[in-house]
C-alpha cells in the first residue's frame, strides 16, 4: 500500500477518487506540531534558539491513524500545499512520523484531476529545503519581534 498525505479531508477524498485505490489518501488536517502553549517553546538559555515542538492534542489522533498507516505503508508520499507553510508541514509530518525527509518523495500538482495526480506521481520530488528555511526564517523574525517587547530587569 502506498500512503499518499494531503493537508485537506476534503482534497483527500477527491484525489482518493482519481488514483482508483492504488494510494490510501489521508489528510494531516495542517499541522500536526506546533510549539507549546505552556511556554516559549524557544531554547533561550541553551543559547540555541531552536523552536521545540510538539504534537498538541487536537492532532494526536490523526498522528497516531498516520504512524499506523505508514508503518504498514510501502511507500508514504507528500502533497501538501505547494508553498513555504506546505513545505514546513511536509517536514513536520515526516519528523513526527519518523520519515527521513531528505528521500521521502514530495508530489505537486496544480489541479485534482486524473492527469495531473498520475503525472504528479510518476515525477515526485523532496521536499524543498529551500522553501521550509524561508518559513524558518519567516517565524524566527516574528519571535524576534516579540522578544524585542520584552522588558529585561
Amino acid at each position: 500500500m502506498k500512503l499518499l498525505i494531503v493537508e485537506s479531508p476534503s482534497k483527500a477524498k477527491t484525489i482518493a477518487k482519481y488514483l482508483d485505490g492504488a494510494y490510501e489518501v489521508r489528510a494531516s488536517i495542517g499541522h500536526v506540531r506546533d510549539l507549546p502553549k505552556s511556554d516559549i517553546g524557544i531554547d533561550l538559555e541553551g543559547g540555541t534558539f531552536l523552536p521545540h515542538y510538539v504534537v498538541p492534542a487536537k492532532a494526536r489522533p490523526i498522528v497516531t491513524e498516520l504512524k499506523k498507516l505508514a508503518k504498514t505503508a510501502n511507500k508514504v508520499y507528500f502533497a501538501t500545499d505547494e508553498d513555504r507553510e506546505g513545505e514546513a508541514i511536509g517536514r513536520h509530518v515526516a519528523r513526527t512520523l519518523g520519515l527521513d525527509i531528505d528521500t521521502t518523495p514530495r508530489i505537486t500538482f496544480h489541479e485534482i484531476t486524473k492527469p495531473a495526480l498520475e503525472h504528479a506521481v510518476a515525477h515526485p520530488r523532496t521536499l524543498d529545503m529551500d522553501l521550509i528555511n524561508a518559513n524558518d526564517a519567516h517565524i524566527k523574525k516574528e519571535t524576534e519581534e516579540i522578544l524585542k517587547s520584552v522588558r529585561f530587569e
